[in-house]
């Protein structure tokens, strides 16, 4: 906090306490247990995320990315329009994967997104996102999408030291269709083989 303190903003944390606490029914609700009024407000939220978890009717449920994206918007509406600005961080972006329609199908992420929006939330930073043009679906809000590519090696290498990346042992495979540039990149600095892995189609 030492930058704040030299600004003359004097506090210890700039983590607001929230809850998103249920009902015996299930149902559930936000609740921010501090002024946000004027503020630039900033929510984590990661719908991947399974550990999290939630008692209803003794059993011990784990959070789906729907019941996070539930409870973003829950403390969106407890911030009640009183803060500045809203800014969402989510690390997977909810509804990614189902980002364009094949035939009868769905447009969850749009639909979030335009949700968001339409919720007064005015940035959204995520990473790696499936399929980035699905901003196009809220073209007048903003949409950050920060590539974690150096961040993942740099882990991996951590991980394991003895990795080698020698083009004989190791080889780059791209799960989808969205991932093949980025392996393309990764291969080609390497001079390694890659290859496309095709996924199952849904049941």
């Amino acid at each position: 906090m030492r930058w704040a303190s030299e600004a003359g903003y004097q506090t210890d944390s700039f983590i607001i306490e929230s809850a998103c606490p249920r009902f015996q029914s299930g149902d559930a609700k936000g609740l921010v247990k501090e002024s946000v009024r004027g503020d630039d407000i900033f929510i984590v939220v990661d719908p991947g995320n399974y550990s999290v978890t939630y008692k209803l009717f003794n059993y011990e449920n784990h959070m789906s990315p729907d019941d996070h994206f539930a409870n973003l918007k829950r403390l969106i509406q407890a911030v009640a329009g009183k803060a500045h600005r809203v800014s969402v961080i989510m690390p997977s972006l909810y509804g990614g994967r189902q980002h364009r329609r094949v035939v009868r199908e769905s447009l969850d992420c749009a639909v979030a997104l335009q949700e968001l929006q339409t919720m007064g939330v005015r940035n959204i930073i995520t990473f790696d996102a499936h399929d980035p043009r699905v901003q196009n679906a809220v073209p007048l809000m903003s949409f950050d999408n920060a590539m974690p590519t150096y961040q993942v090696l740099k882990s991996l290498l951590k991980k394991d030291p003895t990795l080698s990346f020698d083009k004989e042992k190791f080889t780059v495979v791209s799960p989808d269709e969205g991932a093949m540039n980025r392996c393309g990149h990764s291969a080609g600095w390497s001079q390694h083989s890659w290859s496309r892995r095709a996924a199952p189609a849904p049941q």
